[in-house]
């Protein structure tokens, strides 16, 4: 599966339940879960066999047989007890290999349903909530498999096989406990479930709340501080963990009471098959050596259903998280490819023509743009000069594809943009890159933040474009160099420095059609009057569309347009600007 595919559900028919949904999601790993949940039940049912035959051993030696009679159940229960710890570990090593494995698949899954959404369609997240989906909603999915499914088969084996094995040596005993294990297994869990939904649901929304202040705690660190907020965004925070904290207490209350009534069952299981068994022992009808084992397995086959209380609460909070990954599998993609995508010319220089461009951001709207035209011919520096709303960004959103256009046309080498695919070899984002305005900077070395734009680069690649972007002097003049650790978003690097990292990386790219959106933000007039110089000259001769508000610093341009409210309302020519 490709980094661009989009998890999708059948279009026909109601859509399943989100837990479904996920569920079906983990299911191609079912040959390496399928052994971890059989060896999990094995060993509930050697621990409860081992019991139950220790029993007879014990209660048949105290009748002085011949050895050779009880041999087989000497030999039974030294093979239960290794068998027991042999599954166990079984269980433990292949439940969670398959678990993992099934879970960074989904993750991976989730991850390829997020790409189309970057960047129009995210801002329905916020970055917290988004991160919570990511990583606690789909752990969540491992919590399905490890501590509901395998647990649940595990119980239900036990419970059928001890039922059964009671049935056969005394049949009221085999009813009463049944009828006991279904209430314990069965009613008990389903009332825990009832109770812990809406508080499930809601402990979720209070975590992803809880990052959200959070990130922008660490975020907004300094405006916190400049404005004097920093004790109301604490106060949220610590309202938001009191609440966290009482959600807990709450569930932890629920299951603590449903592991009571579960214990409270396998007394009375224990002491009714007991009363039963000795009834039909003094009646003649029950041998003395299954006068031991029935009580003995009455209360073995409850181990197996102590997890499910908390198995239940568990489902709960899957429950919950399945219908916010849903949420976010469902959401559509702000543009989408067409059938049969159209492939752009490799053997031509490819420049862009824009005509009569209409965008906008909602239905019913103002059009951010409305009639712009703008012709960027193979090898030309045209740059895009208008004050902030002006409709730059999202000009350049509509060149990318990121947003979609109701009017007008975006031609890439004479095809339309809306014939191109956004994955394919020859798409429009390998041909149209560039810096964007919110590009970042990561918390990686200086090398690693270059290569990011092409992983195969040579030292002497990178050297060249760091020295187009006027940046190899101060990486030369660094202790560590190329391998120097540069914070998240170049915190600790000067404006001019920073955008000059991002120059170097497009140059590295090397795309066909090289876009700057607003490259100098940020800078003092000084600062972004240098840096546009050195980007208009790092750029000569090649295919650039440069969009900024500074006036300064453009002599170099070929061409300078100017858009306003929407519309291009003045062509110049760089000496005069």
């Amino acid at each position: 599966m490709t980094p661009c595919s989009k998890v999708t559900t059948p279009a026909h028919g109601p859509e399943p339940h989100p837990t479904v949904r996920l569920l079906r999601h983990l299911l191609p790993y079912w040959r390496r879960l399928l052994p971890a949940a059989l060896a999990s039940a094995g060993s509930d049912l050697a621990a409860a066999a081992l019991m139950a035959t220790a029993a007879w051993l014990i209660t048949r030696a105290a009748e002085q047989p011949p050895l050779a009679s009880v041999s087989i159940a000497i030999v039974a229960v030294r093979a239960l007890a290794l068998g027991r710890g042999v599954l166990r570990y079984t269980d433990r090593l292949l439940g969670h290999d398959g678990v993992l494995r099934a879970v960074a698949g989904f993750r991976t899954r989730v991850y390829e349903a997020l790409v189309p959404l970057a960047p129009a369609g995210t801002p329905a997240f916020r970055s917290g909530d988004l991160l919570t989906r990511l990583v606690d909603d789909v752990d969540c999915a491992q919590d399905l498999l490890l501590r509901v499914l395998i647990p649940v088969a595990a119980a239900c084996a036990v419970a059928a096989t001890a039922t059964t094995t009671a049935a056969v040596l005394l049949p009221q005993a085999g009813v009463l406990l049944g009828l006991i294990l279904i209430v314990a297994g069965l009613f008990v869990p389903c009332l825990v479930l009832t109770l812990s939904r809406r508080a499930g649901r809601e402990e979720k929304a209070v975590r992803a709340e809880l990052a959200i202040l959070t990130v922008d705690a660490i975020q907004g660190a300094p405006d916190l501080a400049a404005y004097g907020a920093r004790g109301r965004a604490e106060e949220r925070s610590h309202q938001a963990s009191a609440r966290l904290a009482a959600l807990e207490r709450q569930r932890a209350l629920t299951t603590s009471l449903a592991s009571a009534v579960v214990l409270l069952l396998q007394g009375g299981a224990l002491v009714g098959v007991t009363w039963l068994a000795l009834r039909a022992h003094t009646g003649g009808a029950l041998p003395a050596v299954h006068l031991t084992v029935l009580p003995v397995l009455a209360l073995v086959s409850f181990d197996s259903l102590t997890p499910l209380p908390s198995a239940a609460r568990c489902l709960a909070e899957v429950r919950a998280s399945a219908r916010r990954l849903a949420d976010l599998l469902d959401t559509p993609p702000p543009v989408t490819d067409p059938p049969t995508p159209a492939l752009l010319p490799t053997d031509e220089p490819l420049g862009v023509d824009i005509t009569n461009l209409r965008v906008r951001h909602r239905p019913g709207g103002a059009p951010a743009l409305d009639g712009v035209s703008l012709r960027l011919p193979p090898g030309r520096r045209v740059v895009l000069l208008g004050a902030s709303g002006s409709g730059k960004s999202t000009l350049i959103a509509a060149l990318m594809r990121f947003v979609p256009y109701e009017a007008g046309s975006i031609r890439v080498g004479g095809r339309e943009t809306r014939e191109l695919s956004e994955c394919a070899a020859s798409d429009v984002r390998r041909v149209i890159t560039g810096v964007t305005q919110d590009a970042h900077v990561f918390h990686a070395t200086i090398r690693a933040n270059l290569v990011l734009a092409r992983p195969e680069a040579t030292d002497a690649e990178l050297c060249a474009v760091a020295r187009r972007a006027r940046l190899l002097d101060w990486i030369e003049s660094l202790p560590n160099r190329w391998d120097t650790l540069l914070s998240g978003d170049g915190a600790t690097m000067s404006g001019g420095q920073r955008q000059r990292l991002l120059l170097a990386r497009a140059l590295l790219a090397d795309p066909p059609i090289l876009v700057l959106d607003e490259p100098t933000d940020g800078l003092d007039p000084e600062t972004a009057a240098a840096v546009l110089a050195d980007i208009l000259d790092a750029t000569r001769g090649r295919t650039t569309l440069l969009v900024t508000h500074a006036r300064s610093g453009l002599t170099a341009a070929d061409q300078v347009l100017t858009l306003d409210g929407g519309r291009i309302r003045t062509v110049t020519q760089p000496a005069t600007t």
